[in-house]
C-alpha cells in the first residue's frame, strides 16, 4: 500500500495549495530557471524548502549523506552529486551554490565512529570516507576528538571541503573567479531552528539572526570565493 502519510499530504496539496498556485505550476511546467543550488543532508530532519521558505522552482537541490560534494574525476563509476552540480551550473546557470551542513549528522557521526558496514557493500562507509581529509586537517591543527564539540567541528569542517571540492571543477572556478557565481557555506542546528553562515570576511559561521551576539568559529574555514 502506498505510504498513507504520501496519499493524505497530496490530497491536501490538491484542495489547498494547487488551486492557489497553479499559474506557478503552468509556468514551470515550461521549464525551470532557479538561482540557487543548495546541496544538503539527505536527513529527513533537515528540509531546505522548509528552512528557507521556498516554493517549487525557487532552488534546485542535492541532497545526499552528510551534504558531501566530492572532488572532480572524470573515471570511477556513477557521479549522481557531480552531474547534478554540473546541470545546475552549466544548464541553469545558477547564481550561487549553498552547501547546507546541520548538527548531529549522522553521516558525520558514522566516519567518526569508523561505524561497521551496514551492507555487504558498504555504501555509507565508502561514501563518508571523503570527509577524511577535513578530518585530517583538524589533526593537523591539534584539534582535540573529545565529544560532542569535535563532531560539531567535523561537521563545520566538512562544509569547508566541500567548498574547497567544488572548486576542483573547472566550470565552477571558472565561473567564480569570474564574479558569476558564489559559494556560500551553512549549519542548521535542529533543536533550536538555528541557521549559522559562512562570513567570507572573518571565516566565522555566524547566526543569521544573531541572538547572542556571538559567532562561533570554526577550524580552518575558507573564503567561498578563494582560488
Amino acid at each position: 500500500m502506498f505510504p498513507t502519510v504520501l496519499t493524505e499530504g497530496y490530497r491536501s496539496f490538491l484542495g489547498e495549495r494547487l488551486p492557489q498556485e497553479r499559474k506557478k505550476y503552468e509556468r514551470l511546467a515550461k521549464g525551470q530557471d532557479p538561482d540557487v543550488l543548495l546541496i544538503g543532508c539527505c536527513d529527513s530532519r533537515v528540509a531546505p524548502e522548509v528552512i528557507f521558505d521556498v516554493g517549487p522552482g525557487e532552488i534546485f537541490t542535492i541532497r545526499n549523506v552528510a551534504n558531501i560534494v566530492p572532488p572532480y574525476e572524470e573515471v570511477g563509476g556513477h557521479h549522481g552529486t557531480s552531474s547534478a552540480i554540473e546541470f545546475a551550473v552549466q544548464g541553469l546557470n545558477v547564481k550561487h551554490i549553498v552547501v547546507l551542513g546541520h548538527a548531529t549528522c549522522g553521516g558525520i557521526k558514522a566516519y567518526a565512529d569508523g561505524a561497521k558496514p551496514l551492507s555487504p557493500g558498504d555504501f555509507i562507509g565508502k561514501w563518508v570516507s571523503l570527509i577524511e581529509p577535513a578530518a585530517k586537517t583538524l589533526e593537523a591543527r591539534g584539534e582535540a576528538t573529545d565529544r560532542p564539540d569535535y563532531l560539531t567541528r567535523l561537521e563545520f569542517a566538512s562544509i569547508e571541503q566541500s567548498l574547497k571540492n567544488l572548486l576542483t571543477f573547472g566550470f565552477v572556478r571558472e565561473r567564480v573567479e569570474s564574479g558569476r557565481l558564489h559559494l556560500h557555506g551553512a549549519h542548521f542546528g535542529i533543536e533550536k531552528g538555528e541557521l549559522l553562515i559562512l562570513d567570507p570576511a572573518t571565516g566565522e559561521f555566524q547566526s543569521v539572526v544573531e541572538r547572542d551576539g556571538k559567532s562561533l568559529r570554526p577550524s580552518a574555514l575558507i573564503s567561498c570565493s578563494e582560488s
